[in-house]
């Protein structure tokens, strides 16, 4: 007859798919009863909404079936407290990570804005585009967890690999290796409901437990604003710079300038400024449309103390390659002079993370 220790031995073998550790280890089994042909479970989540509980639950169905076929698995779902919560995460970044000591990455750039909406990881995606087209090697981690838009700019949809010293990143059509929230959910329209200290676990892990292997620049899209995942990226991953990215209305260059506060506050180079969707340019006679009204980009970053790198003007057929994901091969290119001044102001000594 089997018993509960060797149900909980089965279940040692099923893997938190965010954490990457076992669901015994972190204590998410609270408890195991045998009754009439039926196993009852009740696994403790960090959050009721997590996106990948169906996941966990067909996990631990499978391990109990390997034991034995005929016990029917019934697995009831609850919630953490905050204060079991702590507990777990400090759980799971007790693991060595073997992967940030096997990568080499040299040069790690932050694209920032103030708020959403201005463009910030369409900057990202053209920025880690125009830097292999320089010959680079290069990745770009799509920090944004509760926003990612990262993978479907590049058409790619499947679930990464895992390796005996992490997990494997994707990898686009011309070579950039990519990691996003995205490529772990069931579906890419889920949304991922997580507290603060589940954002940057996360954030961490995709620094940390991710296999970049040899990176001449990691490009990481920033989620909007100062919060606690901007914060995370600032103090726990060795930033060579920030990028920051506004628009030319007002209100765009009033919340940059806290996010210019927060990346001089906390010693982050800032390589200067870039302005999205300055105009567009009639196809018929030429001219320059300021849609959102006229730029204060330069002056800005002469108000702020650092390089303006240049405008970008709103391009339909770059919107029409991010929606098909063929953003690699859009005929459109009007990133590479910025990147290259990018890479001309790019410091050689990263900051040193918050331990």
């Amino acid at each position: 007859m089997t018993t509960q220790q060797e149900i909980r031995s089965a279940l040692q073998g099923v893997m938190d798919p965010e954490l990457h550790r076992s669901i015994v280890d972190l204590g998410m089994v609270r408890d195991i009863s045998l009754s009439d042909g039926q196993v009852d479970v009740t696994l403790a989540l960090t959050t009721i909404a997590c996106p990948l509980k169906s996941e966990i639950v067909d996990d631990i169905k499978k391990a109990i079936r390997g034991i034995d076929g005929a016990l029917v698995t019934n697995v009831q779902l609850i919630e953490m407290s905050s204060e079991e919560k702590d507990k777990v995460m400090g759980k799971a970044q007790e693991r060595a990570p073997l992967a940030a000591a096997a990568n080499n990455v040299r040069h790690v750039v932050a694209v920032m804005s103030g708020k959403g909406g201005v463009g910030k990881s369409s900057i990202a995606s053209l920025l880690a585009i125009a830097l292999r087209k320089q010959g680079q090697q290069v990745g770009l981690l799509d920090a944004d967890i509760t926003g990612p838009s990262i993978p479907k700019r590049f058409g790619l949809h499947q679930l990464p690999g895992m390796a005996p010293l992490g997990i494997l990143p994707a990898v686009s059509s011309s070579g950039i290796k990519i990691m996003s929230i995205n490529l772990l959910l069931p579906s890419e329209e889920e949304a991922v409901i997580w507290r603060g200290p589940l954002i940057s676990g996360a954030i961490r892990q995709f620094w940390g437990d991710v296999l970049w292997g040899h990176l001449d620049t990691l490009v990481i899209d920033l989620p909007p604003g100062t919060s606690d995942a901007t914060l995370t990226v600032m103090q726990s991953i060795p930033l060579s710079g920030a990028v920051l990215v506004t628009s030319p209305q007002d209100l765009a260059g009033m919340v940059v300038r806290k996010a210019a506060s927060m990346a001089q506050q906390l010693s982050i180079p800032i390589i200067g400024l870039v302005e999205n969707m300055s105009y567009v340019q009639c196809p018929d006679c030429g001219k320059r449309i300021e849609v959102f009204g006229p730029s204060h980009a330069e002056e800005m970053a002469d108000s702020l103390g650092i390089p303006f790198l240049g405008r970008i003007p709103l391009v339909p057929e770059l919107a029409r390659c991010c929606d098909s994901g063929t953003l690699e091969s859009c005929p459109v290119d009007v990133f590479s002079e910025i990147a290259a001044k990018i890479v001309e102001r790019v410091p050689d000594v990263k900051s040193k993370p918050i331990q």
